[in-house]
């Protein structure tokens, strides 16, 4: 069950965290795993451990924030594999503040990344999806997107978005055979978290990060790994009733937190 022999499988925001997780178990499936990451160095170190596993993994590095260069991305995946057959949109950026700390710059860049970025990623890989008979779309949204977060004014407007480019996707593409669905994790321990304690938090990591792995109820952050699980199955011949779904994978933030 969920093998992906024989499957291109493209994922952008592959050089670290939830990305490299999901380039990870996606290649130890079977899939040939191509690699777009604006972090050229983040992202080879994602195709060693992969080759070094006995997988297969090309890294393209790419700005998914510009058209031309996601779609040449795209276009020589297609020509070297002759199928694009997954998709996982998963590259991203984060940004803490509420309205009025949120700068134009600020929100610029989140949209440009979050969502222009995604948009680019559709926009490029779905008429090579369709001329390949079809596919399994993944796109990476949050719990910001349906919770009131503090703080997050930027990023959860750009989760919002992803959900809602989802559910397009997923009808406008039902006769093509493409499956389109996105899920939506809840605090995940990435080194972007690790990172933001250093910061913000200098000398009171452990407490912070205690503090902040208590916000979900089931007591502690999520793995990247437990991510790419669920990415797997949507992905996979399993889910091929699928579609046009949202997948919290939050240790019950969303439900359990009232």
């Amino acid at each position: 069950m969920f093998r992906l022999d024989n499957q291109i499988a493209v994922i952008t925001g592959a050089g670290s965290g939830i990305g490299r997780a999901i380039a990870k178990v996606f290649a130890q499936q079977g899939a040939w795993v191509f690699l777009l990451d604006i972090d050229e160095q983040g992202g080879d170190q994602t195709r060693q451990e992969i080759d070094s596993s006995g997988g297969r993994a090309s890294l393209l590095p790419c700005d998914v924030s510009r058209q031309s260069a996601t779609r040449i991305a795209m276009e020589r995946i297609y020509s070297l594999g002759k199928s694009i057959d997954i998709l996982v949109n998963n590259a991203g950026i984060a940004h803490v503040g509420n309205l009025e700390n949120t700068r134009e710059e600020d929100f610029e860049r989140l949209f440009q990344v979050n969502v222009k970025g995604m948009y680019n990623c559709l926009y490029a890989a779905i008429p090579l999806m369709k001329a390949g008979g079809g596919g399994a779309i993944l796109n990476m949204s949050s719990a910001a997107a349906r919770v009131g977060i503090p703080d997050r004014f930027a990023y959860s407007m750009t989760k919002g978005a992803v959900l809602g480019m989802t559910l397009s996707v997923a009808r406008d593409y039902l006769a093509s055979r493409i499956r389109c669905n996105c899920i939506s994790p809840g605090r995940v321990h990435t080194p972007f978290v690790d990172g933001f304690i250093q910061k913000n938090y200098p000398g009171r990591e452990r407490e912070m990060f205690d503090k902040l792995s208590k916000t979900q109820p089931i007591g502690r952050m999520g793995t990247p790994e437990e991510i790419a699980h669920l990415a797997l199955y949507l992905c996979s011949g399993e889910a091929a009733f699928t579609t046009g779904c949202d997948y919290p994978i939050d240790g019950g933030f969303t439900t359990l937190n009232s």
